[in-house]
């Protein structure tokens, strides 16, 4: 799938804009998702993950072909949900509790959509909340920690799409999950 993925990239080097079409379609899902675990928004992934691909096409001259194409992008997903983080404003979500209530949110005003067998729902409630808890990380460990155990990068990867030293992004997995285990301790 690489080689298919360095010629696209060669094509489009060469002006064929088609061929970056096929490059958004293999990597759209993945950037969205990775986006979307980063910044908890439907809405903010799709547009960081559309930018991500406006900036990949706008600076696809300035990618080395002697690295993986996927690390780039997603150093370009990751750098931009980033900034966003960084920039963003109080925010109210359905997720989020509602204030002078225990335990509600508002999802528990909408339309139930239908109920889920009870070991289903407590698999989903365990996931979100396990979620929840990664978002919370500072950035800099809610990033390593996404990209190793739910994007399932290895370490090189993960250095290379955060251009960071080997040894850093072992340290910041290491704290990343020791501040994890303390926020999940009574779990």
């Amino acid at each position: 799938m690489e080689q298919f993925i360095r010629e696209k990239i060669k094509k489009v080097k060469k002006g064929d804009q088609s061929a970056f079409e096929d490059i958004v379609s293999f990597f759209q899902s993945k950037i969205y998702q990775h986006c979307y675990r980063m910044l908890g928004n439907a809405h903010e992934a799709e547009d960081i993950a559309q930018e991500a691909f406006i900036r990949a096409y706008v600076n696809i001259h300035s990618f080395d072909e002697k690295r993986k194409f996927s690390t780039w992008l997603y150093r370009i997903a990751t750098n931009l949900t980033i900034d966003r983080i960084r920039k963003r404003k109080p925010d109210y979500y359905l997720d989020a509790e509602i204030k002078g209530t225990e335990g509600l949110n508002m999802y528990s005003q909408m339309a139930d959509q239908g109920r889920l067998p009870g070991e289903e729902v407590e698999s989903m409630e365990l996931q979100r909340y396990i979620h929840q808890e990664i978002s919370e990380l500072p950035p800099k460990y809610r990033s390593i920690i996404m990209l190793r155990y739910l994007e399932e990068f290895s370490l090189q990867e993960i250095s290379d799409i955060l251009d960071i030293p080997l040894g850093t992004v072992k340290t910041r997995i290491h704290r990343g999950r020791e501040a994890l285990r303390k926020r999940l301790r009574h779990v």
